[in-house]
This record gives C-alpha cells, sequence and structure tokens, in this order.
C-alpha cells in the first residue's frame, strides 16, 4: 500500500457537511484495508483565484494509505461530488502524522486573536476604571479648589 496526501477544496456552503464527508473517506478508506495517518480541517481560507464565481471555500487534508483501486475509487467520489470544487492527491514516501504547516499557521492565527481579544479586554476594563476614577478625583479636587479660594476671600474682608 501507497501513502498519500489528499487536499479538498469544498464549496463554502457546505461546510456544515465537511464532518460528515471527513466520516465517509475514512470509513471508505478503513473499510478497504487502508488507514487514515491525519485528518486535518483547515476551515474556510480565500481563494488564490475565483473558482465557480467562488472567493473563498473550505479546505480539508488528508493523509491516507490505501492501494490503487481505493485511491481511484476516492478520485471518483471527488469528481462527482458537487460540493468538492478541487482535489489534488499527491503520492508520499512514508506516512506523515505531525501536524501540517497550514494548521500550525491557523493555531498561530486563532491563539494572536484570541491574545489580542484578551487584551483589548484587559485595557478596556483598565480603561473604565482608570476614567471613572480620574473623572472622580478631579471632581473633588476642582470643589475643593473653588471652597478653598472663597475661604481665602472671605478671610481678606475680615481682616480688612
Amino acid at each position: 500500500m501507497r501513502h498519500y496526501e489528499i487536499v479538498l477544496l469544498v464549496h463554502p456552503d457546505q461546510s456544515e457537511q465537511v464532518p460528515g464527508m471527513l466520516e465517509r473517506y475514512r470509513s471508505l478508506v478503513e473499510e478497504k484495508g487502508g488507514s487514515v495517518h491525519r485528518s486535518e480541517d483547515w476551515g474556510r481560507l480565500q481563494l488564490a483565484y475565483t473558482i465557480a464565481k467562488l472567493h473563498k471555500a473550505h479546505y480539508l487534508m488528508l493523509n491516507i494509505e490505501c492501494d490503487a483501486e481505493t485511491l481511484a475509487e476516492l478520485e471518483s467520489i471527488f469528481k462527482f461530488n458537487d460540493a468538492i470544487l478541487r482535489h489534488l492527491v499527491v503520492r508520499k514516501d512514508k506516512a506523515e502524522t505531525e501536524p501540517s504547516v497550514m494548521l500550525k499557521r491557523k493555531e498561530n492565527k486563532d491563539e494572536r486573536e484570541n491574545a489580542r481579544r484578551e487584551r483589548s479586554d484587559d485595557s478596556d476594563d483598565s480603561d473604565d476604571s482608570d476614567a471613572d476614577s480620574d473623572d472622580d478625583s478631579d471632581d473633588s479636587d476642582n470643589s475643593d479648589d473653588s471652597d478653598e479660594s472663597d475661604d481665602d476671600n472671605e478671610q481678606d474682608k475680615a481682616e480688612g
């Protein structure tokens, strides 16, 4: 059996059906005696060029080990499935099980966005509390200053 890496571009309107599609392909490969070494959902990404008047597609990647007959069956499924815009099958020398560069990129992007959200939430909270405390202190300082100047004026009048 040989190792293959398969990348699929799924129509963005069919994104909710992606987990079912992956499960079907996985079961097909395993029924025929093969195995799935890696299965990744990269999510919706911008296309380099429009395909069927679409600018985005849902990307999937599978690393499988199967025979030629199973691969031919998978390819025929991909060709006749209207939800799959494009597919690419590449033969690999060995099974790859570690996360792909695209998945690492997606995870890093998600981590950066979460950190940015946390920072903005923290800064919003601290800005609100700082603004409230500054407003309170400014108001109290101004009222105290005006009271002191009134007291000084009264003392000057009493002395003079």
